[in-house]
């Protein structure tokens, strides 16, 4: 399912062909003079009116903040341009996979001991423990600082459920419950699948469905995205896929392949009563209003709660004016911005939670009762697992996804081919070094 929030994380494999070439760029240097920081973001045009609103009360007599255009729906080609050009603004809205690419390549300043050491509460502590890991690289730098979260789970027609004579997903139901929810709500009042999971069928199934795995005492599909050193699949993680196969086959869940661009508008036509998806829906179904009844619920569990974790963020180039200007500007953003955007558009709590109740007033004035619970369920959920790798060849698994994982999960290929399929992940990872 193709993430829509206020931030999307950026897959920029593409990039780095072109900013290879752009490693070791110029160290940031200091000025004592005025400074203009410069801010990039991937908004829409009416949530930046918003940013520009809140940046308006940023107040330092030395510092001007400017907001740089970018078209819309060409971010990542803005930032691939200026990248190659060496002429990125000091903050830029980036994705965990771009920040740990670019810090890689050197191009990129490194918070981490700022964010370690700072003073009052604007420090690591206070920002969402597995975001800040997952934001490290792996000898501990940080080239951009995380600002808004992911979280998942599941979307249901509360309709759909009471009609089936069904009790309503709750934190702590099963996968067995849901696969039964599914198999009971399948061709039924117009729907065709009791459940569309995109995120357990695409390219990213094999690290959603570590959930399955680690919640039931298992190992994830991966010991780590961002520099990993081994995949495998153990005994539960085959349970867990052995499952979903089967719920596939019966025909309960939409199979690989499924179409899922409109699945949120057949979603609130009733015509789709489960779906796996993020929190970011719920500021869109606030403004568009379903027809249904609708419910968000946490990932189902075998014994340990266990979510996806996924954050996006904010980086900033070595070459930029002035890092102590830069830094304040940052500041300003992951604590005070958030406060004037999300009242109006709560679609991600904030990476650094003092910041997050906005987000969640927000939520329960509009009667999204739901989707607070949910989100705080995710956000202190015991086990977290990553959406995907961040390295530059994840394209080269995604297509191994295709060939090998997405055909086991439609039948066409046997189950016991997972360990084909780990094995030839294990040997792009032994080759990338």
């Amino acid at each position: 399912m193709k993430k829509h929030i206020i931030g999307t994380s950026l897959v920029c494999a593409g990039l780095l062909t072109a900013t290879a070439a752009c490693g070791g760029s110029d160290s940031g240097s200091k000025s004592d003079g005025p400074v203009t920081v410069t801010v990039m973001t991937w908004e829409s045009a009416q949530t930046n009116a918003a940013i520009d609103k809140a940046l308006a009360g940023f107040k330092d007599d030395k510092i001007t903040v400017k907001r740089v255009d970018t078209p819309s729906g060409g971010y990542g080609d803005k930032l691939a341009s200026l990248t190659q050009a060496k002429k990125l603004p000091d903050l830029f809205w980036c994705g965990n996979d771009t920040e740990q690419q670019y810090t890689a390549q050197g191009l990129t300043v490194d918070w981490a001991k700022r964010i370690t050491d700072g003073d009052g509460d604007f420090k690591a502590g206070n920002f969402v423990g597995s975001a800040m890991e997952n934001w490290k690289t792996g000898d501990g730098q940080m080239g951009g600082l995380p600002s808004l979260m992911n979280t998942y789970g599941i979307w249901y027609s509360v309709d759909a459920f009471k009609a089936a004579g069904i009790a309503e997903p709750k934190a702590g139901w099963t996968w067995d419950e849901m696969y039964s929810a599914a198999s009971k709500l399948a061709n039924k009042g117009g729907a065709k699948y009791g459940l569309v999971a995109d995120n357990l069928t695409s390219a990213d199934a094999p690290f959603s469905m570590s959930m399955y795995s680690v919640s039931a005492g298992g190992a994830p599909f991966t010991d780590n995205v961002n520099h990993p050193t081994k995949a495998e699949a153990d005994d539960k993680y085959v349970e867990g896929v052995t499952k979903l196969a089967a719920a596939i086959k019966s025909g309960a869940v939409a199979p690989p392949g499924y179409d899922a661009s409109n699945v949120q508008a057949l979603f609130s036509a009733g015509k789709v009563p489960m779906m796996v998806g993020g929190q970011w829906l719920a500021a869109g179904f606030q403004t568009d209003k379903p027809k249904i009844k609708y419910g968000f619920a946490p990932f189902p569990q075998v014994n340990t709660p266990t979510t996806l974790y996924d954050s996006v963020g904010i980086c900033t180039p070595k070459y930029t004016a002035n890092e102590d200007a830069t830094y304040k500007v940052l500041q300003y953003l992951n604590t005070k911005v958030w406060d004037a955007v999300l009242p109006a558009s709560p679609v991600a709590p904030p990476a650094y939670t003092p910041a997050q109740a906005s987000y969640f007033d927000a939520l329960t004035k509009a009667g999204q009762s739901t989707v607070v619970d949910t989100v705080k369920a995710d956000l202190s959920a015991e086990k977290t697992v990553g959406v995907r790798f961040t390295t530059t060849w994840a394209s080269q698994v995604a297509d191994l996804t295709t060939a090998w994982y997405q055909p086991i999960l439609s039948g066409k290929k046997p189950i016991s081919d997972l360990q084909t399929y780990v094995g030839k992940i294990n040997d792009l990872i032994k080759s990338a070094g």
